[in-house]
């Protein structure tokens, strides 16, 4: 049978080393309008403060931007980071975003706040270490949508956003089973406790209005090129980003470079194979395979494919390549004589 799976879409509007957040937002009406049409499902943009390589930082901007640039494609946050806001503001803005863009829009919801403390600090939130002030901010802001909220928000109320838990820890996968909502992994960065989250949120989903069954959708990164040399190569602009990440150095997306990852220390190696497990560096062949490979091990029932590349008309065929691994494996499987 043809595979139910869908694919979408998450942008992290990377800037490049010689360009700027302008051309970012540029590139990433673009992409969307390139995902619309190659079927992807959804098209999620995520909030991260205080990094020079990232340009999403007004994340409902933005999702307002490629929404108003699309007409068919759902376009939302992957994610919020709700410790740095308070659920009325949050309301409000995806209330007017479901007005301006009935039908499209999503709420991915995080408990990280996207930042360093300093960072945190001069979003002007507290840092709340109270593990229940996440579930009460999410049931807060899912109120006043309902209309029951402590005061109103306008426009809110009715609003049809689809709410999502975002998490890369068990945390996210029990609120988002016991709240019945669908569940996102971030396992294109931090896949450790991947498979234990799966297996907790589906064996503890109650069904409710939002959802009926578990729906889980996992982060994976894919750098697809016509040939494996090619996508490896152009794959070495998000390795020495992470890295430079990962050791304390943010930088914007830098240029490719031949023979990165064999020229790291092992420590800085070892940062980068931890995410290799849900990640795909090759051409078509390559990367349906492994894709399927990470479906078949963790039977998703969606993939959010993230694709950073310094080289945007390569970012776009790296997505165009997905589309059409996604419609091979969607064909019938022909039957064994």
């Amino acid at each position: 049978m043809p595979s139910p799976i869908s694919f979408s879409v998450l942008d992290l509007a990377p800037i490049n080393e010689d360009g700027s957040a302008r051309e970012s937002f540029a590139h990433s009406v673009d992409l969307a309008q390139h995902a619309e049409a190659w079927g992807f499902e959804r098209y999620w943009m995520a909030e991260h403060h205080g990094m020079p390589g990232i340009a999403s930082a007004a994340t409902s901007v933005l999702i307002g931007h490629v929404a108003g640039a699309t007409s068919r494609i759902r376009v939302g946050a992957g994610g919020i980071m709700l410790p740095n806001h308070s659920p009325m503001v949050i309301a409000e803005q995806f209330g007017t975003l479901d007005a301006l863009y009935p039908g499209r829009i999503d709420l991915g919801l995080g408990r990280a706040p996207g930042s360093d403390q300093i960072t945190s600090r001069a979003l002007r939130r507290s840092l709340d270490s109270d593990p229940d002030a996440f579930p009460r901010d999410v049931a807060e802001l899912m109120d006043y949508f309902e209309g029951c909220g402590p005061v109103p928000a306008v426009p809110c109320a009715g609003a049809k956003v689809e709410v999502w838990v975002l998490g890369s820890s068990l945390f996210g996968a029990q609120l988002a089973a016991y709240l019945g909502l669908p569940y996102a992994f971030a396992s294109h960065f931090a896949p450790a406790r991947m498979m234990d989250a799966i297996a907790l949120y589906r064996a503890r989903f109650r069904p409710s209005r939002h959802l009926d069954k578990p729906h889980v959708m996992l982060g994976f990164n894919v750098f697809a090129a016509d040939t494996d040399d090619e996508a490896y190569y152009l794959a070495t602009s998000w390795q020495q980003s992470f890295i430079n990440l990962r050791t304390g150095r943010p930088s914007r997306l830098p240029r490719p470079l031949k023979g990165y990852a064999e020229s790291l220390p092992p420590v800085a190696r070892d940062l980068l194979d931890h995410i290799l497990a849900c990640t795909a560096i090759g051409g078509p062949d390559t990367v349906t395979t492994k894709i399927q490979a990470f479906l078949d091990q963790t039977q998703a029932d969606e993939l959010i494919i993230t694709s950073n590349m310094h080289d945007h008309a390569a970012r776009v065929h790296s997505y165009e390549i997905v589309a059409q691994v996604h419609e091979r494996l969607r064909e019938p499987t022909p039957a064994k004589s």
